[in-house]
């Protein structure tokens, strides 16, 4: 509420054909969204008597700054790209040489592809971040599912704290950003949103449960990578702003805001279920039919998303 003011005035997102937003409208909410995580979670730190990396802090900071001149005045792509490896880096490559996913792959191997993935995790928030709620109905299904997991010992305590900082966060940022939303979060929250849900979902996976950590963040990595494969096999300038994202196409076929994210916080609800289960159970075949059931789920929401709404 504070600092929606001074977003009016020097950090106003105008609507292009591109947009799925039809009035000026102000960005930049992430400010306080990343701030109240931060601070929340460094308070239970000290509560719990734990510790948060500093390096996930300061890469944070760094990258939410990074997100903010580009929300004022727009940075060149491979500047961009740039400084988000570099704060991704500096996350993984501080990490726990115990810290393993693959054993069998070199540690540098590991770590170069863990860095990979981490920028394109930042990039895939953000590019998912394009119409009201979005962001809160990924978010806030997958920290609450980090934090039951947190709660059957699967979780580390700083990512535990960092996820049920940042699912408040997004629930007191809801009701500024519902239909038709009064603000949003701008790249200065989507990219530091992007790499403490990663380091979350990667802490996950370190501690043995990789399946789980790629079910709960499974619309997202869906949507966003086939878009940019089929962007890339189009030969089109797959770096640059666009509508084809399946929850794009799903407006222009004629799914309200509304309907679009009942159907993504729904499917991310299964998929947080599934993720539990697969957990909890501990057998391969539970998982495994966890991860196919997964797939089926994205799928039939992916395939509604991009066919006509009957009329």
């Amino acid at each position: 509420m504070l600092s929606r003011p001074l977003l009016q005035r020097y950090a106003l997102a105008r609507p292009n054909a591109r947009s799925s937003h039809r009035i000026p409208t102000p960005q930049g909410a992430g400010i306080a969204v990343i701030s109240a995580t931060l601070i929340v979670a460094l308070a239970l730190a000290t509560w719990g008597d734990f510790s948060i990396p500093p390096a996930l802090v300061i890469a944070t900071i760094v990258i939410a700054l990074v997100g903010f001149a580009d929300d004022i005045v727009s940075l060149p792509v491979l500047v961009r790209l740039l400084l988000q490896a570099a704060c991704v880096g500096a996350v993984v490559f501080t990490a726990p040489d115990d810290a393993r996913l693959v054993p069998e792959l070199p540690l540098a191997l590991e770590r170069g592809l863990i860095l990979l993935a981490g920028v394109w995790f930042v990039n895939l928030v953000n590019f998912m971040d394009g119409l009201d709620l979005m962001t809160v109905a990924e978010v806030v299904p997958v920290t609450a599912a980090l934090l039951l997991l947190a709660l059957f010992g699967e979780l580390s305590r700083p990512a535990a704290s960092i996820a049920i900082a940042l699912c408040g966060a997004m629930l007191g940022f809801a009701p500024f950003n519902r239909p038709v939303a009064k603000v949003f979060l701008g790249d200065v929250g989507s990219l530091p949103i992007g790499l403490l849900l990663g380091w979350c979902l990667l802490e996950l996976a370190w501690h043995g449960q990789p399946a789980a950590a790629l079910l709960l963040p499974a619309y997202y990595l869906a949507d966003s990578t086939i878009t940019l494969f089929r962007r890339i096999a189009r030969r089109e300038r797959f770096w640059s702003a666009h509508r084809t994202h399946f929850y794009q196409r799903a407006t222009d076929n004629g799914f309200t805001v509304k309907q679009v994210i009942a159907e993504v916080f729904a499917l991310n609800l299964v998929l947080a279920l599934l993720a539990v289960v697969s957990v909890r159970a501990g057998s391969m075949p539970v998982t495994i039919v966890a991860l196919f059931a997964g797939a089926i789920a994205v799928a039939f929401v992916l395939r509604r998303f991009s066919r006509p709404q009957a009329s």
